[in-house]
């Protein structure tokens, strides 16, 4: 099993605290198609599997336009083995989301879309300075489910300074009620170099407090059961059926091909991300050169990634996989005994997991059991 990201790096506007790849240039769209193409074509050695899930992230895919999506998508079908039954997700945002698009989107082969909602309130919206309104939020999942798509996922954050615990249960609420299957939910984090930490430092904005967003998390955990949500990795819940495939191949350790500016690719031995400039990355692929860098993984490197990623998932960490990439079992079996005495995970059947309540400080317990 394999998949796909494909980074679409425009966007309409700079959301504050967006650390992403992205530019609000768009004139550079149709030439970034080509070069992605080129790069698809150039990289078809790189998996030997059959790709099973494709993902268009950004920046906003949507933005691009169907005749460049068409021209990456058809790409990949000829150059790669493509699974009939594929997951092909398209990020979108909520103005962006109309039936014209969305036949045109079907007819490609998408199947599943990400919208980055974020909040269905406007004041939360305009703190973050989105694209889109709360009217626009809630129209665009009427006018994709009225239109075909059965497999919707959108994102929301909490923990900003304005959020109050009761809009928070309102935001997730209000996904429910419109028949979302899937949430991708994520704690506002201050970012280097955003516009949302100079607005910190330049006190125009409040700081962010680390216990509120904790504190909202653990309310997205207390009603996650009312919905029927597995709460499937520390990020994401989904209605039975509809994990995300790719992402759940990501952290199971499937390689995956990753295309475009910033885009990063791995094949379990090594590691490859392209440059995040969107020039340069267009120049080099005229010239059929694809400008990136490589990391050879050490077995540290592999052992702790691996350990990172499965701890934030509900299967958890898979002991014999772990111990077969460095076996320290003695070890680990000792360090993980102070956080199952306080019931922050759980060792069971070769799986070490994290409870709720270990779940709040997952990357914090990930790291004190690297080697």
């Amino acid at each position: 099993m394999a998949g796909i990201y494909i980074h679409i790096p425009f966007c309409k506007k700079a959301c504050y605290y967006c650390n992403f790849h992205f530019s609000t240039t768009l004139h550079l769209m149709e030439d970034m198609a080509a070069a992605i193409a080129a790069e698809a074509i150039l990289q078809k050695q790189y998996l030997s599997e059959t790709v099973n899930t494709i993902y268009f992230g950004g920046g906003t895919p949507s933005l691009i336009g169907i005749k460049n999506l068409a021209l990456i998508i058809d790409t990949l079908h000829q150059n790669y083995n493509i699974a009939n039954a594929i997951e092909c997700t398209l990020e979108a945002n909520p103005d962006d989301i109309t039936a014209e698009n969305i036949e045109a989107w079907k007819a490609l082969g998408i199947n599943r879309l990400s919208i980055g909602i974020q909040s269905f309130k406007d004041d939360d919206l305009i703190w973050m300075n989105r694209a889109h309104d709360s009217k626009q939020a809630i129209d665009c999942i009427a006018i994709a489910k009225a239109n075909g798509i059965a497999n919707l996922s959108i994102d929301l954050i909490y923990g900003t300074p304005i959020l109050s615990d009761a809009v928070w249960l309102q935001n997730i609420n209000t996904a429910m009620q419109l028949g979302i299957q899937h949430l991708s939910c994520y704690a506002l984090t201050v970012e280097p170099n955003t516009a949302l930490e100079k607005m910190i430092l330049q006190k125009k904005k409040a700081p962010v407090d680390a216990n509120k967003a904790a504190a909202q998390m653990e309310l997205l955990m207390q009603v996650a059961p009312k919905y029927n949500l597995t709460h499937y990795e520390i990020s994401n819940l989904a209605l039975p059926g509809f994990m995300s495939q790719h992402n759940s191949a990501y952290w199971q350790g499937a390689s995956y091909l990753g295309l475009g500016p910033s885009a990063h690719s791995y094949n379990g031995n090594t590691r490859q991300w392209n440059v995040a400039n969107n020039v340069l990355y267009i120049q080099s692929l005229k010239n059929n050169l694809i400008p990136f860098e490589i990391e050879q993984l050490t077995t540290k490197n592999r052992y702790n990634e691996y350990l990172m990623t499965s701890i934030r998932t509900i299967e958890g960490v898979n002991l014999t996989k772990l111990f077969a990439i460095i076996n320290t079992e003695k070890t680990f079996t000792s360090q993980i005994e102070k956080y199952i005495n306080k019931n922050l995970a759980v060792l069971s059947n070769n799986y070490f997991y994290l409870t709720q309540q270990g779940k709040l400080t997952a990357d914090g317990i990930a790291a004190d059991l690297f080697v």
